[in-house]
């Protein structure tokens, strides 16, 4: 997933009153820390963020995340009208087109061909796409730690290739991280912890998202280590 990090979902809601229950967003929150900050803390990310490896690097990264961007918005139809997952359906958080484009700056438009997921990344996908097909709160899990993510600390991603690789600001290679339909992301944010706060579920079963949510950051950070055995630049 230091200087703030690309999957960061969100900056912390405002503190819970005492003798209340926190608000499910801020529980899933707190509850994935310790996996988030192990995922953001690999080595490959700390690499590219500190602009230390090539363009190369960045579009090897930007290839594994089309791939679960892909499993994410191609079963996103089926969810639609589902009570759990279809609120969080927003076109405007759609990236599959945008990171086609960013992928046709960095490599042409062949880009595609013989294109394969790592492993890592290729488990990562599979178990998306199962939690659509077979468990909408699941998928919840992973939408929100991706979305928010890109609408966070993504930005930093951004900042760098922009900086670091010549990209015009908000141009072509940058795309997926930015949501031009998102004029006030802020807010959309509290929109977003607003659903989860309202997630149609009982506690038993929030417990399993909170679960997934932590399974979704050690799919992440398990995709970070394989870059880094590709591009060992901190080894």
């Amino acid at each position: 997933m230091t200087a703030p990090r690309p999957t960061s979902p969100a900056p912390s809601p405002p503190p819970t009153p005492p003798g209340s229950a926190p608000p499910f967003s801020t529980l899933i929150r707190t509850a994935s820390h310790a996996q988030h900050t192990e995922a953001e803390n690999a080595s490959f990310m700390g690499d590219l963020l500190g602009g230390r490896l090539g363009v190369t690097a960045y579009r090897r990264y930007t290839e594994q995340l089309w791939f679960v961007y892909r499993a994410l918005e191609d079963t996103s139809g089926a969810l639609a009208g589902d009570p759990v997952a279809g609120p969080f359906l927003r076109p405007e958080l759609a990236r599959t087109a945008e990171l086609e484009r960013d992928l046709a700056h960095l490599g042409g438009p062949a880009w595609h061909e013989g294109l394969t997921p790592l492993p890592a990344t290729a488990a990562y996908a599979d178990r998306v796409t199962a939690c659509a097909r077979d468990w909408p709160a699941g998928y919840v899990a992973h939408h929100y730690t991706r979305y928010l993510g890109d609408l966070s600390g993504g930005q930093i991603i951004r900042g760098t290739a922009e900086k670091t690789w010549g990209f015009a600001r908000k141009g072509d290679g940058v795309r997926f991280y930015v949501f031009e339909e998102i004029a006030n992301p802020a807010a959309f944010k509290r929109e977003y912890r607003a659903l989860l706060d309202a997630l149609p579920v009982d506690d038993l079963e929030k417990q399993r998202v909170v679960d997934e949510c932590k399974h979704a950051f050690r799919l992440n950070g398990a995709v970070f280590r394989e870059l880094g055995e590709e591009f060992p630049l901190s080894a």
